[in-house]
């Protein structure tokens, strides 16, 4: 996907709060008992028939569907950081109607049933964009814009919001090449990738690619079905028996779930020193074992402008607004030109500054990262109280 030179113009629809209201009672008749095993987890009632939700016109029902909840970086960071702006955008407007999964086909279900709950609109990070192209063509069928959240679903989507993937798959390639010093020249690395369903994973991929091509030797590419740690573990345990222990200069791993799995994978082979290793998502996991030596890096996303710039988007399209001043540039899915987007930009972590990233910005404190056993590697860092 390329990130477009212009802007153009929001194309607006032109659906009444009738016709949602007509599309509602349509789907009205999808059974309550689909509705309750979907494992909806709304935090308060949404506008019915079309939106609204409230008193006049202003009062903007949204719903939040995210891959993750509790620990996830989405339960921990992004929903609460939306539905704060939201709140703070539309003071009146109801309670956010939130669903998490990580299953594909329970979220195309949780679409449906916001839908027939009549949103206004919906922010979506979708777990697989393709599968869940009906679903956002739904949505568009019931007047209710969708706004991409992360990750670019397929279809008619009306905005999007997310950080430059190919400027993250530079920095850890760039990282990745730095931390291995004179093995970075002709070295041999194993590149453990996200799941071919998520176009992000791509993305990552060729930004780390136009980094570590010619360089270096890729040893073993994998893309993670899923993007599940047991599976980056396997992987990583067959790349070490297929070319030796010793032979592994460096690891990209595209997030630090999949890093925690390659570390686990070098530590069940006896492997030592462990070579570097990339990750993306500032994990506090993983901010602990990049204090402890076991990981060179992570990607810090700031959390915030992306979950603003999601809700400022949400609540223009609720109320039919352009969102041409939010913005800034475009992209094209596979199936839709010039979507109105929103690319932010993201951050190298080490353990040289975690304190001014990590900690500075409010996401970890000191006395979270640094646990007891981490003491004395915490003070070498400068981490101290």
């Amino acid at each position: 996907m390329g990130l477009g030179v212009s802007l153009p113009a929001v194309k607006r629809r032109s659906v009444t709060r009738a016709s949602r209201a007509s599309h509602a009672s349509h789907a009205s008749r999808v059974s309550l008992a689909v509705v309750t095993a979907v494992g909806l987890a709304m935090t308060g009632a949404c506008g019915g028939g079309g939106g609204g939700g409230g008193s006049g016109d202003n009062s903007i029902s949204v719903g939040l569907l995210l891959p993750g909840g509790g620990v996830s970086r989405f339960g921990q960071f992004d929903r609460p950081l939306i539905e704060k702006r939201l709140k703070g955008l539309c003071p009146d407007c109801p309670a956010t109607a939130f669903a998490a999964t990580a299953e594909p086909a329970v979220q195309r279900q949780q679409i449906e049933a916001m839908i027939t709950r009549g949103v206004d609109v919906l922010i979506v990070a979708a777990i697989d964009p393709e599968a869940l192209r009906s679903s956002v063509e739904s949505a568009h069928r019931a007047g209710i814009p969708v706004v991409a959240y992360d990750r670019l679903a397929q279809g008619p989507i009306s905005g999007y919001v997310t950080f430059d993937g190919a400027t993250i798959g530079r920095l850890q390639g760039e990282a990745l090449l730095k931390a291995m010093g004179t093995k970075a020249h002709g070295g041999q690395i194993v590149m453990m990738n996200g799941a071919t369903v998520d176009p992000n994973a791509g993305w990552f991929k060729r930004g780390a690619l136009s980094v570590l091509k010619g360089k270096v030797k890729i040893g073993k590419s994998y893309d993670t079905v899923g993007w599940r740690p047991e599976n980056a573990y396997v992987n990583m345990t067959g790349a070490i028996a297929a070319l030796g222990a010793g032979k592994i200069d460096g690891v990209l791993a595209a997030n630090d779930s999949l890093a925690g799995a390659v570390v686990s994978a070098f530590h069940s082979s006896a492997v030592k020193p462990l070579p570097p290793v990339t990750g993306q998502d500032a994990d506090l996991v993983a901010a602990q074992r990049i204090v402890k030596g076991e990981q060179y890096m992570t990607v810090y996303k700031p959390y915030k402008p992306a979950a603003d710039a999601a809700a400022e988007m949400a609540i223009a399209l609720g109320r039919g607004e352009s969102v041409d001043s939010i913005a800034t540039g475009t992209v094209d899915s596979a199936t839709t030109k010039d979507i109105p987007a929103v690319l932010l930009p993201s951050v190298s972590v080490t353990v040289n500054n975690i304190k001014d990233t990590l900690v500075k910005d409010g996401l970890y404190t000191i006395a979270q990262i640094c646990t007891p056993k981490l003491r004395s590697a915490c003070d070498q860092a400068g981490l101290t109280r």
